[in-house]
């Protein structure tokens, strides 16, 4: 359940990324808004996308999993993968995303219907209502199309949609503005949070904002970002006008010196498991909520 008193926090990403924040900010905020990325073209997401027209639920759909009542059926049965027939692959709240998208005609109303039906501590929003297309242009001057190759591409400069504006829920600006708190990942750098700030609504937003922005640094690499240090990862925000007033960096991690670069300051602090290379939800819960006073 929400803090009573808590501060207003904005998380924005996908993945497990995006979930794991959303487990650490319900144990201190007031009210929780997760803005994720819609640009999935894989998996269960990518059939669902190609099937009906949608934007992709799958990490809409991990947010939900973060922010509902661990103990009910329903929930547990919203994770349920089918493993077998013509529905292999498809997670049940995939499904009923979709589902109720086509009862509703309308994404947004169906997202809203979800949490409602999950008793989840907070709102799950996407980043734009409309499906995109992940594009990322890379240092030889060719663009790659679609998450799933974007995902396995080295030498990214830049990401773009397609189409290039596409609107954003009106609920989504509304929570950027009225924040206490905003946070950045973790998450995969290219596919999960530059598939959000992309959007250049929520990307306007966040330069509009008056809540400090927090970035959670990573602790592992993947692929597209194999080789890059902390200060490439903000380079790469900065490229796409997302500047950090705060990089929270867990206190193993090595960085060189001036590696940080500008004017976000580094705070250091114990956010990872000690059994695999994956946040803390508690840890980053202390961390965040002492960020935010």
């Amino acid at each position: 359940m929400p803090t009573p008193g808590g501060p207003k926090v904005v998380a924005l990403g996908g993945g497990h990324g995006l979930a794991t924040t959303l487990r650490a900010v319900r144990a201190y905020a007031g009210h929780i808004t997760a803005v994720v990325s819609v640009a999935d073209d894989g998996g269960s997401s990518g059939r669902l996308r190609k099937a009906f027209g949608i934007p992709a639920p799958g990490d809409l759909r991990r947010c939900f999993g973060a922010l509902a009542d661990d103990e009910s059926l329903l929930a547990q049965a919203f994770e349920h993968r089918f493993d077998s027939g013509e529905l292999d692959g498809h997670p049940v709240g995939n499904l009923l995303i979709a589902g109720l998208t086509a009862a509703s005609g309308d994404f947004v109303a169906a997202l809203a219907e979800t949490g409602r039906l999950l008793q989840a501590c907070g709102d799950v929003l996407p980043a734009t209502a409309d499906p995109v297309v992940l594009l990322a242009d890379i240092a030889t001057g060719n663009t790659i199309t679609g998450q799933v190759e974007v995902d396995q591409t080295q030498d990214i400069e830049r990401i773009r949609l397609e189409p290039p504006a596409p609107p954003t829920p009106p609920s989504v600006l509304e929570a950027i503005a009225a924040a206490d708190q905003i946070v950045i990942g973790p998450g995969s750098l290219h596919t999960s949070l530059l598939a959000v700030l992309a959007v250049p609504d929520v990307n306007a937003a966040l330069r509009q904002a008056t809540a400090e922005t927090v970035f959670v640094a990573n602790l592992r690499a993947v692929r597209s970002t194999m080789g890059w240090d902390l200060g490439r990862h903000l380079a790469a925000l900065a490229a796409h006008e997302i500047h950090p007033q705060t990089v929270l960096v867990d206190e193993n991690t090595p960085l060189a010196h001036g590696e940080v670069a500008g004017s976000s300051r580094v705070v250091r602090r114990p956010i990872a498991r000690f059994d695999v290379p994956a946040h803390d939800p508690v840890q980053l819960a202390k961390a965040l909520a002492d960020l935010v006073g």
